[in-house]
């Protein structure tokens, strides 16, 4: 489905002065960081539209043609520097005629309400509570330019902060849930790459859950899986499908990859030495040199961790190459589990004010 980010003019992109119109050149002046804040939204998967309320425009007392000149302007100094609105909604009514085509009201944005629009994850942006309440309306989440301490209105994010605002917004991408149910498992898989939210993991095995739970701790990244799995067979069907719906969680989360730093981990595990190599370049690639002297180390058995390093592998397409070494079983999958989220933390950092594709070919 697609997303929209719905944008205020007026105190939200440009400074509103104090009579309230932007009738002239002069007073044309751009919020701060509002600029590079847009630019960094731009081809996000986020359609861009301006929603405006112009008291009285194109009446005698506001004159329409005072109203272009300033706004083509704006509109000339933004497409300069990469930022293009995919639609530009103006609501020429004043106050008093409270018309549904006026903020908070949704009347200019019904084609956004067909079903078409993942509205629950789209955002109004403004700075006046007309806009919280028009999020609320639509049933997006709001985003107030306003000091947090100097309101108390219900938004997602109150700051004057456009950088904040998109990371913020950017953030929210990196999140996706997968859900996997066969006949022999039932997989519920949660991760957030910025890591918002409280983790938790129950796979019914303690000790590969004391594995997992390395990957949040050490990655930076949210993770919530839960498992039912047959494991009155063994517990080989629930680690595989855990890697599978994890590997997959994380490659949807990573979405088009552009300003993420793609690759990543070596570091000592007391005795142990733990070296893992990853590359999101799109491509499968498994190597796996660890050798375990114990069947089993806790609930878990020792050869199941190659195939669940593989299956997460093949399901990130990615290349993970996978080396360890030392006495002690424990320590040794446990310095392979902290060095693989320590090479996952580095590889999905993302700069959101980064326009490239870490490719040369130009596309992963």
């Amino acid at each position: 489905m697609k997303k929209a980010l719905f944008i205020d003019r007026d105190g939200t992109i440009i400074k509103e002065p104090a009579d309230e119109q932007i009738d002239s050149l002069e007073k044309l002046e751009f919020v701060p960081g509002a600029i590079g804040g847009l630019r960094a939204l731009m081809n996000r998967g986020y359609e861009i539209v301006m929603v405006s309320n112009q008291d009285g425009l194109g009446t005698d007392s506001f004159p329409e043609e005072t109203f272009w000149p300033a706004h083509n302007k704006m509109l000339d100094t933004l497409r300069g520097e990469g930022v293009e609105f995919d639609e530009i909604l103006i609501d020429r009514s004043f106050p008093h005629e409270n018309l549904p085509t006026r903020k908070p009201g949704t009347g200019m944005l019904t084609k956004y309400m067909n079903g078409d629009y993942d509205l629950a994850n789209s955002f109004v942006i403004g700075d006046r509570l007309t806009d919280v309440m028009l999020a609320h309306n639509l049933g997006t989440k709001s985003i107030l330019i306003a000091h947090p301490d100097e309101t108390d209105a219900h938004c997602d994010l109150a700051t004057t902060d456009w950088a904040k605002i998109a990371r913020h917004i950017l953030s929210c991408d990196r999140r996706v849930t997968i859900m996997r149910n066969t006949s022999e498992t039932r997989i519920n898989v949660t991760v957030d790459l910025d890591g918002n939210g409280e983790s938790h993991i129950d796979s019914g095995l303690k000790f590969f859950d004391h594995m997992l739970w390395q990957i949040p701790h050490h990655s930076g990244i949210m993770l919530r899986a839960e498992c039912k799995g047959d494991l009155e067979v063994d517990e080989h069907h629930s680690m595989e499908d855990l890697a599978i719906a994890l590997g997959e969680a994380i490659r949807e989360a990573l979405g088009s990859k552009v300003g993420i730093d793609r690759y990543g981990f070596v570091l000592p595990m007391d005795e142990c030495r733990a070296m893992v190599l990853i590359d999101f370049g799109g491509r499968a690639d498994f190597v796996w040199n660890v050798d375990f002297t114990r069947e089993y180390v806790g609930d878990t058995p020792t050869e199941m961790y190659k195939h669940f390093f593989k299956s997460l592998c093949v399901a990130m397409k990615c290349n993970l190459h996978i080396s360890a070494s030392g006495e002690n079983n424990h320590h040794l999958i446990e310095g392979v589990f902290k060095g693989f989220a320590r090479a996952l933390r580095m590889a999905i950092r993302r700069d959101v004010f980064s326009y490239e594709l870490p490719s040369s070919k130009g596309v992963i």
